[in-house]
């Protein structure tokens, strides 16, 4: 399947939604700004809902590309925050119009990827459970996305760069600690 339709399709709606709320925009809009069919639109995706997903998918690997390690998470998230700035009226526009699990969706698929990374990398030589990465991954995922979210709603006012410091210092070292006492509490049997 060609990306260039579906590249072309995300700059439509990106252009769209400068003009009006993503809840008005329709597909006959998307494919008329683009030159496609109907038919072709949905050869694509299945409905406006599930191009934003792949737009925010194709925007988290452009984002991070390849820092998402341990020793990279910083800059990884640091370019998830200018990825969404560089799409501040598409963001504020989906952010004011469609329900908050839509947006939690852009920015869990901006985030997972390198949070999961992360853990993985510190989980090596680890006796711990797929499940107990993806629960150590999950909280860190909602922390980000939370203070995500109040960024969005506060205007995206505050410099990312000093975001990532923050967030930097508050979890310095804690994903290996985290990871370290789930193996601890395994073998205490404190977890099953």
């Amino acid at each position: 399947m060609s990306n260039t339709t579906k590249i072309a399709l995300e700059a439509s709606l990106k252009k769209l939604m400068l003009q009006k709320p993503f809840d008005k925009i329709t597909i006959n809009d998307l494919t008329k700004d683009c030159g496609i069919s109907r038919m072709t639109f949905y050869n694509h995706f299945k409905d406006i809902y599930d191009l934003v997903e792949w737009s925010c998918e194709e925007d988290g690997k452009q984002a991070l590309q390849n820092n998402n390690t341990y020793d990279t998470w910083q800059e990884g998230l640091y370019q998830i925050f200018q990825a969404v700035l560089a799409n501040k009226p598409f963001i504020l526009n989906v952010y004011r119009t469609v329900s908050r699990e839509q947006i939690e969706n852009y920015l869990f698929g901006l985030t997972r990827d390198l949070i999961e990374n992360v853990v993985e990398e510190k989980s090596v030589g680890r006796e711990i459970s797929l499940e107990d990465k993806l629960f150590i991954a999950g909280f860190y995922k909602y922390s980000f996305v939370g203070i995500m979210l109040d960024w969005i709603k506060q205007g995206m006012k505050e410099e990312p760069q000093i975001l990532v410091e923050k967030i930097s210092l508050t979890v310095r070292g804690n994903v290996a600690n985290s990871v370290r006492n789930f193996e601890i509490a395994k073998k205490e049997h404190k977890i099953e």
